[in-house]
């Protein structure tokens, strides 16, 4: 039995899922604070920054997951309308990465705005790195038994104990690793944005690496959520497809106008 809890201090529970997510996201700040010193900028505002996109992104994360209606008899909208304290719960997991994200631009905004930085350079830097916290924080779900997908004979399939299995789902043991399969395409996505920054860089414009970000990850997350039977769908469509499919067409727009465009006028 796979323990989420890392270490126990008395009554304190230190939990693998907040562990690993803080670890990838000072990671991930540690790579920022470089990539602006190679260009130039002041690494101090990273760690600065850091906290507001931090705490911005778990509340922008929790609520989405709050207000989502994963199938399966997950919790979700319905069930923290009768139990409201449980949406404080994060430790127990049910954070969603859209809403993580769009936390995490706004709490980016504020410090920015406040202190007079430029967002989308910032954003710049920032993005491809998020796809290494992601990939570090996908594997607090292994330690939480979530985010798997349908069953599997494929040798490695993920078991799950009878106690975490959705609804319908009793039967089976071994699952595919939805989780592991995320990490997998984020961390290579990762890598992939870090060449371009640097091979591309005297050809790059100015919100590049984020329309960049947004046409990798949501490619991916379409193939991983259709394997899992608790995903929130709309229409017989789940929801984070719709938001990928949308963020992948709109990048890939935004890309090819700007550069057909800055072609042209060269």
């Amino acid at each position: 039995m796979i323990d989420p809890v890392l270490i126990r201090i008395g009554p304190l529970a230190i939990r693998w899922y907040g562990v690993l997510i803080v670890s990838g996201a000072i990671l991930a700040a540690y790579i920022c604070s470089q990539e602006a010193r190679r260009k130039g900028l002041n690494p101090d505002v990273v760690w600065d920054m850091l906290l507001w996109v931090l705490v911005a992104g778990i509340l922008g994360a929790r609520l989405y997951h709050v207000l989502s209606s994963p199938a399966g008899g997950q919790a979700g909208w319905q069930y923290y309308r009768a139990h409201p304290l449980e949406a404080l719960k994060i430790w127990q997991g049910g954070l969603a990465i859209y809403g993580a994200l769009a936390g995490g631009v706004v709490g980016a905004a504020l410090y920015c705005w406040r202190h007079k930085q430029d967002l989308v350079a910032w954003l710049d830097i920032i993005f491809p790195t998020v796809l290494l916290a992601q990939a570090i924080g996908r594997w607090g779900n292994y330690f939480n038994q979530e985010v798997y997908g349908y069953p599997t004979d494929l040798p490695w399939g993920i078991y799950i104990p009878p106690e975490k299995r959705l609804p319908g789902l009793e039967a089976y043991e071994r699952f595919h690793p939805v989780f592991l399969y995320e990490s997998i395409w984020c961390i290579i996505g990762f890598f992939v944005l870090m060449w371009v920054a640097r091979r591309y860089e005297g050809k790059l414009l100015k919100g590049d690496m984020i329309a960049l970000y947004f046409l990798w990850y949501p490619l991916g997350r379409i193939f991983t959520e259709s394997l899992r039977p608790d995903a929130w769908t709309v229409g017989g469509i789940a929801t984070a497809q719709i938001i990928s499919a949308a963020a992948v067409a709109c990048s890939a727009a935004f890309l090819a106008y700007r550069h057909l465009a800055q072609r042209a006028t060269s």
